[in-house]
């Protein structure tokens, strides 16, 4: 299994000089398998547009799961030019019919196109918890606390290797937990138990916790003991402050103890778990 990292940043596309290391698109993860394109795509922020590179200029066909409908999980889906001559399957939350929910979104006055007007060949269907097939990927969905609608995180197998996708995650909702970052609850380790790579959102530092917890994300201390009791074998700290700086997050990363293996998520990085 290939994961490339195609968006890396939160709540807010950043495309400033000093956070070009790590990058300032948001949220998108493409996942592939040996000798063939991405065909399997996490959320579409932003980081959308990047992932049409990695197909070389053909057409997308494929599944793209979306974990919530926050703008900055959506605003790529009208700018992947892969869409043209393409096949996208959007699978979201189940909150009402799929496209008068994604719909808000995309149409006058707040957008020039409506959902039935992109180019390529669209579908928008609901997703509830449990597990699913797409194609030659297993995924099991479970519902993750956020808070401004319904999220959802994904575990992806295939190929005797696994990956769980916890973004947008707030812990403390369902309590302070052992240390004051929050519970450590069911459905957060059922997607990460005994996977190859974690990607966990990183958003906070566990001293902002108390002041910014209420913008419904996690501590990258949270995401290391999670990954810990989990028994993940490596973890990705995933997106990123829209106000952290490269340096900033180099010194998270510096700071940061834990007994997993770890790293920040750059946009452009590549990783193959059947080498992590």
């Amino acid at each position: 299994m290939r994961v490339t990292f195609c968006g890396v940043r939160g709540s807010v596309a950043t495309p400033f000089a000093d956070q070009i290391r790590y990058g300032g698109n948001t949220s998108c993860v493409a996942l592939s398998r040996p000798g063939e394109p991405p065909d399997l795509l996490l959320d579409a922020g932003t980081g959308l547009r990047a992932a049409a590179d990695l197909l070389d200029g053909q057409p997308f066909d494929g599944t793209i799961l979306l974990t919530h409908l926050h703008p900055d999980h959506i605003q790529g889906l009208p700018f992947f030019r892969s869409a043209d001559g393409g096949r996208m399957r959007v699978h979201l939350p189940d909150q009402g019919d799929p496209y008068e929910v994604l719909g808000r979104a995309f149409g006058p006055p707040l957008f020039p196109l409506t959902l039935e007007r992109l180019r390529g060949d669209w579908s928008f269907d609901v997703l509830e918890e449990g597990p699913h097939t797409f194609g030659a990927w297993s995924v099991l969905a479970l519902d993750l606390p956020h808070g401004g609608g319904r999220t959802l995180g994904y575990r992806v197998e295939h190929g005797g290797h696994s990956l769980a996708y916890v973004t947008d995650h707030c812990p403390t909702l369902l309590g302070p937990g052992p240390d004051g970052l929050g519970d450590r609850h069911e459905n957060a380790l059922r997607l990460a138990d005994g996977v190859d790579l974690l990607i966990h959102d990183a958003h906070l530092t566990g001293a902002e916790v108390p002041d910014r917890a209420y913008l419904g994300h996690a501590a990258v201390e949270y995401a290391a003991r999670l990954a810990e009791q989990a028994g993940a074998r490596r973890l990705a700290l995933f997106h990123h402050d829209p106000g952290r700086t490269d340096e900033q997050v180099d010194a998270i990363v510096a700071e940061l103890s834990t007994t997993v293996p770890f790293f920040a998520a750059a946009e452009g990085l590549t990783v193959d778990l059947a080498d992590a």
